[in-house]
């Protein structure tokens, strides 16, 4: 046991070394634009609760009513001892809100992915991702035993010669019908900027590809009624797989898959972390419902216009990296993962809570300040981060 413990503790100080060392830190508040710990309280620029429905009084009255008729556990996973209703109640609103035929839900993003792609794919296959994808749909891409190739971050010229190479693959394989899938995200969750999906769409259709989105940052803030880039865009209806979470702006916790019935029949059967997994807490699956319902709402069309209210107030002080795309998640590229700690410090010192990101979240040399806006936010708070930031030496 101790050589044991010994390694692991060399291998932690190679990782503080390297500036990679992290842990958690304990909130005794709810999620918020305003958190505590350490005893003290913080302006929050961190969260992925775009329209801050996570304390919202309409889904913790949902949950509230979910547990008491339904109870705290689901029991067991949905195939071995019934399927509560809170979760069938969640799907259908789910393929409501993005028009599709049907809609599964997962206990994790990570588990959507890993479950979906694992369960379409296999060694004969091919899986063509984008250099930026999160890292569930890489793992994904290696547990299914794809062949896997990756095509340069948006780049509709690498990704038609990655299709090309696959389609020929497949054709000379001489084996069953291989399939192609591409990954992309619709908004990437570390740079903010948007897939151009519509181009996408059409390279996938014109080799005769699948495509699956991941809609996580886009789902509840962008297109018509917050149902996302590729509703927005007019492609929702061609994109074979869209893949998602509901604890970003929707405000509670899991994943989904929205698609044709075929598609969700096929996963309840062959999903493995949808067939092993305890079925996700009623209460989540009643949030999460209250949360679609809210966000295709009066409020929800009035919390959106707050939220790019105030990144465009941020965007017309601050001239940062992405500022021309007017997305929810602002990067401060520091590069060095040093700086990038130290920079994220100094706005704790005062009292401004941004994470700083870092390997293996994203590459070596590209450590940053991921900045995160809400619909929560008030004027004086997006004033206070531009002050607080111009007190660094960021180059802004």
């Amino acid at each position: 046991m101790n050589s044991f413990a010994d390694e692991l503790n060399r291998r932690l100080v190679d990782l503080r070394e390297q500036n990679l060392f992290r842990e958690l830190r304990r909130v005794d508040s709810p999620q918020g634009v305003r958190i505590e710990f350490g005893g003290q309280a913080f302006l929050n620029f961190s969260s992925n609760d775009y329209l801050g429905l996570a304390n919202h009084p309409a889904l913790k009255a949902a949950a509230i009513r979910a547990v008491e008729k339904f109870g705290a556990g689901a029991g067991a996973s949905r195939l071995v001892c019934g399927s509560l209703a809170p979760l069938h109640e969640l799907e259908e609103a789910f393929a409501a809100f993005k028009q599709t035929e049907a809609a599964l839900t997962f206990s994790t993003g990570y588990a959507t992915a890993v479950g979906t792609i694992t369960a379409l794919l296999g060694k004969d296959d091919v899986i063509i991702l984008d250099k930026l994808v999160h890292a569930s749909i890489v793992d994904a891409a290696r547990l299914s035993g794809a062949k896997i190739r990756v095509f340069a971050h948006n780049d509709l010229d690498d990704l038609e010669a990655k299709l090309k190479w696959a389609n020929l693959a497949k054709t000379e394989s001489g084996k069953r019908k291989a399939e192609i899938l591409v990954a992309t995200e619709s908004i990437f969750s570390m740079d903010g900027d948007a897939a151009p999906l519509r181009e996408i769409v059409a390279l996938k259709e014109k080799y005769g590809a699948w495509l699956m989105v991941d809609e996580a940052h886009a789902t509840g803030v962008t297109g018509k009624h917050g149902r996302g880039l590729a509703s927005e865009l007019g492609v929702g209806n061609r994109i074979e797989i869209q893949m998602g979470t509901l604890g970003k702006a929707l405000g509670a916790s899991g994943g989904y898959i929205c698609g044709s019935r075929a598609l969700v029949d096929f996963l309840i059967n062959r999903a493995r972390s949808f067939i092993f997994s305890t079925a996700p807490v009623p209460a989540a699956a009643a949030a999460a419902a209250a949360g679609i319902q809210l966000v295709q709402s009066v409020e929800g069309e009035r919390l959106r216009k707050e939220l790019y209210a105030h990144i465009g107030e941020f965007n017309s002080k601050l001239k940062t990296q992405n500022s021309k795309l007017g997305s929810a998640i602002v990067p401060l590229i520091l590069g060095d993962e040093e700086r990038a700690v130290a920079a994220a410090a100094k706005l704790r010192e005062q009292n401004i809570f941004v994470p700083a990101i870092r390997y293996p979240t994203v590459a070596r040399g590209a450590a940053r300040l991921r900045l995160t806006f809400s619909a929560g936010h008030l004027p004086a708070d997006i004033a206070e981060l531009v002050r607080a930031l111009k007190t660094l030496d960021l180059g802004l």
